[in-house]
């Protein structure tokens, strides 16, 4: 694969109208400004991006003031309390997207935020004290321990976060097989250390963090 001085090099050609800090975009969040969040503002992100998955995200976002009133401004220990009855009038509840599944899929990952803050002193502690060079460690943990977080939901959730973390999406995923890194969508574990291997050498050359090499490498696919 390239070295990143080279990747660097092959995306400013294909694009000589921009600048290189043009396409890396902005930085992340520190793991102190991570970790200062209450974590009823990380569950709603975390909520807000499951809904978004399937639908236009302006039209979800033009509906969350509703989703912060029915679900209690999403304190997790009181949605974590909401019964099975509470979750089912929802589903009448015209302000908000009536997607059952995803609204029953609140209530686990609200007791998911909850454990993890026993665990840690607070859910926010937990995502910005994990290592980088293993994100992908954290995407399979919200998966597991959490409902709705399978496929791109958990890397998107942490970049809408602040959390650094790359993107797997469809230009990235082109650009990794141009690289060799794989010859397919990475999705056993196998292949996602592959391309967790490639990033942090990356990052060990650039000392960019992941989001920005993941933006460098889909611009560097004509």
């Amino acid at each position: 694969m390239k070295n990143w001085s080279d990747l660097c090099a092959q995306a400013l050609n294909l694009h000589p109208q921009w600048l290189l800090e043009d396409m890396l975009g902005p930085l992340p969040r520190t793991a102190d400004e991570l970790a200062a969040l209450a974590d009823d503002r990380v569950f709603s992100v975390m909520t807000r991006r499951i809904f978004r998955a399937g639908l236009k995200h302006s039209l979800v976002d033009a509906k969350w003031p509703a989703f912060e009133q029915v679900f209690y401004r999403f304190n997790p220990e009181a949605v974590q309390e909401m019964s099975d009855e509470m979750l089912e009038e929802l589903m009448q509840n015209t302000q908000i997207i009536r997607h059952f599944g995803k609204i029953k899929a609140t209530r686990e990952n609200a007791m998911m935020v909850v454990d993890f803050a026993h665990e840690h002193g607070s859910f926010a502690r937990m995502l910005a004290d994990w290592p980088e060079d293993d994100i992908i460690g954290l995407w399979t943990l919200l998966k597991k321990r959490g409902k709705q977080l399978g496929g791109n939901s958990a890397a998107s959730f942490l970049r809408m976060l602040g959390k650094d973390t790359f993107m797997l999406t469809d230009d990235v995923v082109t650009a990794l097989k141009a690289q060799g890194v794989i010859d397919k969508r990475p999705t056993a574990q196998r292949d996602l250390r592959q391309v967790q291997a490639a990033f942090n050498e990356w990052r060990r050359q650039s000392e960019r963090p992941l989001c920005q090499i993941s933006r460098l490498l889909a611009h560097s696919i004509g």
